[in-house]
This record gives C-alpha cells, sequence and structure tokens, in this order.
C-alpha cells in the first residue's frame, strides 16, 4: 500500500470515528407538546451538567407513540400519559422497567377574551352559546381526554360538542384561544406562564375529581437501550435540577424514588 493510500485510510477513518462520536454525544427525545418547553429547560440543564446535547422532537403523545412505532428513530420518550409507555414496554419497542412518572399535569380552563369576567370562567364555560372551546384532540392528546372527562362529568360533554374546536395537541389548543379563535379553551397549567401570552382574562385550575390523573411517564426507547448518554439523561430527569426545573413550570411531582 502506497503512503498515500495509507494517509487516506487514516484520514478517512478519523473523520469515521468523529462522526460516530459526534452522534453518540446527542440524543433524539421525543417529547409530548405540553412538555416541549420544560424539556428544552432540562435539556439545557442537563448539556450544562454532562455536555451532551438533546434534540427534542414535539407532537401529541399518540402522533409520537405512532411513530415510534414506524422507526422513528427517537431514544426517550416523555409522554403526557402512562399509557403508552405502558403500551411501549410491554412490546418490543421500551425497555422493560424503565418507565417512571416524572410530573403530573394539571389541565386548566383559560381565556383572553375580555368580555369573560375573571371569576365566571366556569360559568361562561355552561353558558357557551355561539362561542368556540378549545380542547387537544381526546383521542390522541392526554390533555384531549382529560378535558373530555371533565366535561363528562359536568355533564356538558353533549351541548359543546358542535361548539367544539379541536387541536392537533394542546399547543395547538392554546393557539386558538391565544388568537381568539377560541373564546375559551382546555390548556396545561404549564403553557399559561408564557410571557408572551395576552394577559389572561379568566382561568380556572380543574379540579381533580374531574379527570383521571394526569400522569406523565418517561421511557427508555430499545433503539437506546445500550446508549449510556439516554440512562444519564433519565437519571438526570430524577434529580433535584429537573424536578425543580419541571415544579417552577407548573407541574406537579411524585414522591422521588431512590
Amino acid at each position: 500500500m502506497s503512503a498515500g493510500n495509507r494517509i487516506a485510510q487514516l484520514f478517512l477513518g478519523f473523520f469515521g470515528l468523529a462522526a460516530i462520536n459526534s452522534s453518540a454525544e446527542s440524543l433524539l427525545v421525543a417529547v409530548a407538546s405540553n412538555f416541549t418547553a420544560t424539556a428544552q429547560e432540562v435539556a439545557a440543564e442537563f448539556h450544562i451538567d454532562s455536555g451532551h446535547d438533546i434534540r427534542i422532537s414535539g407532537a401529541s403523545t399518540g402522533k409520537l407513540f405512532v411513530q415510534i412505532q414506524n422507526g422513528a428513530p427517537f431514544d426517550v420518550l416523555l409522554a403526557a400519559d402512562a399509557e403508552r409507555p405502558e403500551r411501549l414496554e410491554s412490546s418490543s419497542f421500551g425497555v422493560r422497567n424503565s418507565r417512571f412518572t416524572y410530573a403530573i399535569g394539571q389541565l386548566v380552563l383559560w381565556s383572553r377574551n375580555p368580555a369573560i369576567d375573571k371569576s365566571a370562567c366556569r360559568e361562561h364555560l355552561r353558558q357557551l352559546g355561539s362561542a368556540h372551546l378549545a380542547i387537544a384532540n381526546p383521542d390522541t392528546a392526554p390533555y384531549g381526554a382529560a378535558a373530555r372527562q371533565t366535561l363528562m362529568q359536568l355533564g356538558l360533554w353533549d351541548r359543546v360538542q358542535p361548539r367544539l374546536v379541536i387541536g392537533e395537541n394542546i399547543a395547538q389548543s392554546l393557539q386558538f384561544v391565544a388568537s381568539g379563535n377560541a373564546s375559551l379553551g382546555f390548556v396545561a397549567k404549564s403553557q399559561i406562564g408564557n410571557e408572551r401570552l395576552p394577559p389572561a382574562s379568566c382561568s380556572w385550575e380543574v379540579t381533580p375529581d374531574l379527570h383521571d390523573p394526569i400522569e406523565q411517564q418517561a421511557i427508555l426507547l430499545e433503539r437506546a437501550a445500550n446508549n449510556p448518554i439516554a440512562h444519564e439523561f433519565l437519571e438526570f430527569l430524577r434529580s433535584e435540577s429537573a424536578r425543580t426545573i419541571i415544579a417552577r413550570n407548573g407541574y406537579l411531582l411524585t414522591a422521588r424514588d431512590h
């Protein structure tokens, strides 16, 4: 082999190894829409702590679940429910015993409509009239499912159905209300602290007896079963640093397991 060929092979080998190492230094995390902004904060703190990069792909939990089943190259799922991670764990897509609850979501009825008195948010829901109500798709988005349960518990589901504006996910539901295309909307408490939102005219935090708990679970996906960075990130998600960020963004926390 000529000296030139040996140099070329060394050159290619070096850059091939660099590409592998570069790929190994980042993680692709599928994140439920409600948690995307919070996940970005957690990822930034994780980068400071570890030096590793986190790439986030946000969508409704149901949509992410289907993408994972169809081979999307995610390493970790941060879902907005416990059902999909459990189903992934029981199949070939999730790593057994890697699933845990990282947050408990809170559902809020919210409006920016100045015609709605601050104290009358829930009452306006009962007397919606010709106005529109935004919710996330209850078949794919856990916060949408919680909104539907709430409306059914209040005896309002059949009445409001003709006035519903269905968002693909909870982020789109908030957009409908913030833009004025819906008078009211069921959104995540974590969303309404955003300084860029117009001021709220009314806000009602839905009491937990009106819907099943929004238990948000994380799971390690099978393609990252042997990826130490994925394990490190999930361990970081349990840390006090991450839990402080999560609580500050409007989520409840379960007791920390050791």
